[in-house]
């Protein structure tokens, strides 16, 4: 499956607006928990105005309570009790499973997370529903080479691999081939060329996959 990497715009709340604020300071979210109010949200602000990030909690409407948890020389360690936004949501709907930390800065949220093509493309139509912007900064896939080839395969194309068949030049022939594996070159021929097309085929649909994603900035 795709490990995705994006940022999201998220609603101009108390937070985010001090985010804007303080662009060089970083708000990690290390985890988040749904409550019958809203979202408890343990974030680790590092910035150098703790006490103006406090005021802002204490004057914020979205939010229903906060806990300092610990202070430092670099920031401020939270609870954070307030609502759940629409980009939230949005990811919920979409069966979303992000990797923490989530980090905020300058009115962005960078997330991460590993999760199919399906639910990917289902993200980017909750994103639109709601009018969530939103920018893909990457996308990596691993094709799982375990299972796209047999055992025979496998060994054709180590073996091939290693007396330089896929040299430029060959290091070796296909009749050599068949004759370090001690079979005829016919047979040596089909396990090659079944392998090397599960091999092009899985990589030509993974890459076309992720231009069709890359092509939604």
């Amino acid at each position: 499956m795709p490990r995705v990497r994006m940022k999201v715009k998220l609603p101009h709340d108390s937070l985010v607006a001090f985010s804007l604020d303080h662009p060089d300071d970083a708000f990690r979210m290390l985890s988040t928990h749904r409550t019958t109010a809203g979202l408890r949200v343990v974030i680790d602000a590092e910035t150098s105005d703790s006490k103006a990030l406090i005021q802002v909690l204490d004057d914020a409407p979205e939010v229903h309570s906060y806990e300092v948890l610990s202070t430092d020389h670099q920031g401020v360690l939270l609870q954070v009790e307030t609502e759940e936004h629409t980009p939230r949501i949005a990811a919920r709907t979409a069966g979303m499973l992000p990797q923490y930390p989530m980090i905020l800065r300058n009115g962005w949220q960078t997330i991460e997370t590993i999760t199919s093509w399906e639910r990917l493309s289902q993200l980017r139509t909750e994103f639109e529903q709601a009018d969530v912007s939103f920018e893909i900064l990457s996308i990596t896939q691993s094709i799982e080479m375990a299972d796209l080839l047999t055992d025979r395969q496998w060994e054709v194309v180590i073996e091939a691999i290693t007396r330089g068949y896929y040299d430029n030049p060959r290091g070796c022939s296909l009749t050599e081939l068949a004759d370090a594996l001690d079979v005829n070159p016919s047979a040596v021929s089909g396990v090659v060329h079944r392998a090397e097309e599960q091999i092009i085929k899985a990589f030509v649909t993974e890459a076309k996959q992720i231009n069709d994603l890359d092509a939604l900035d």
